[in-house]
């Protein structure tokens, strides 16, 4: 319930946007008020009249479940399935959760999408593959016929180029369904760019690297620059200790065999020195 929350708000704020509406605007066109608009867009707003939700369904052409966040369909909530011409795989594969639909309804919705379909349908359905022998044929035949008439070889200019011009149709049809996606694949991910994704999420390990960075960088003896990267993998600020708390600590951290110690020339053994003055 509370993902749909989330995405409740989320998609007030998005179909105002996209129709380029400020919030001041929009109240003027449906007579809602502009504070009421204002909180339903605010995260955790539960407070939505009836009234303002069929309102602004109507107002933005979608259904009501699709402005709550409850249906990523639109205009279509009652599809008959027979109409969609889907095999029951493919129905078994949607429901199933193992591919992402959304991405697969942003390809399909793209632009060049029918253009991809039609280049994919040739190839699958070998349309064009009989013209392509035709022309790899004759110029096949035409290469033989001048070879054979002047003597020349495969190191021939010309023999070589009529060998070229030959079209393998994998290759073609590969190179040709894969410019055809592209742009495709590129929009899509260009309209993503600000989406927050796992990629983006530094790991533990990263992080941990970048807090040794930091503390390395920091003024202070070795021993010193020991115990912040000690302290920074259990979340600890190490300039945020009270005096109190580290006489406490650098009597625990002696006790570790991991923590190095300087030896003065008195002979005593001491973790820390050049320690700023705590409060």
């Amino acid at each position: 319930m509370d993902d749909t929350k989330l995405r409740m708000h989320e998609r007030f704020e998005e179909l105002r946007k996209k129709q380029q509406l400020t919030l001041e605007q929009l109240a003027e066109q449906t007579s809602l008020s502009k504070s009421a608009l204002g909180s339903y867009e605010m995260e955790g707003q539960k407070d939505i009249s009836h009234y303002s939700v069929v309102k602004l369904a109507e107002f933005y052409g979608v259904t009501t479940d699709y402005l709550l966040g409850l249906s990523d369909m639109e205009n279509h909530p009652n599809a008959d399935l027979n109409d969609l011409h889907l095999s029951d795989e493919m129905i078994e594969l949607l429901k199933s959760g193992k591919i992402n639909n959304r991405l697969l309804c942003e390809i399909a919705g793209h632009e060049r999408f029918q253009r991809f379909m039609i280049d994919l349908e040739i190839y699958v359905d070998r349309i064009a593959n009989m013209r392509i022998y035709d022309i790899n044929a004759m110029l096949a035949a035409e290469r033989k016929a001048v070879m054979e008439r002047k003597g020349l070889d495969d190191s021939d200019l010309y023999m070589r180029t009529l060998e070229l011009a030959q079209v393998d149709e994998d290759d073609y049809f590969a190179r040709t369904i894969f410019e055809d996606l592209r742009p495709i694949i590129r929009d899509i991910r260009e309209i993503h760019k600000s989406d927050t994704t796992i990629a983006d999420m530094i790991s533990p390990a990263e992080e941990s690297l970048r807090q040794a960075e930091s503390v390395l960088n920091c003024e202070g003896s070795s021993e010193e620059k020991q115990v912040r990267i000690l302290l920074s993998q259990l979340g600890i600020d190490y300039d945020a200790l009270t005096k109190d708390e580290f006489v406490t600590l650098i009597g625990i951290l002696n006790k570790s065999k991991y923590v190095k110690r300087h030896s003065s020339k008195r002979g005593k053994s001491h973790t820390l020195r050049g320690r700023k003055k705590k409060k």
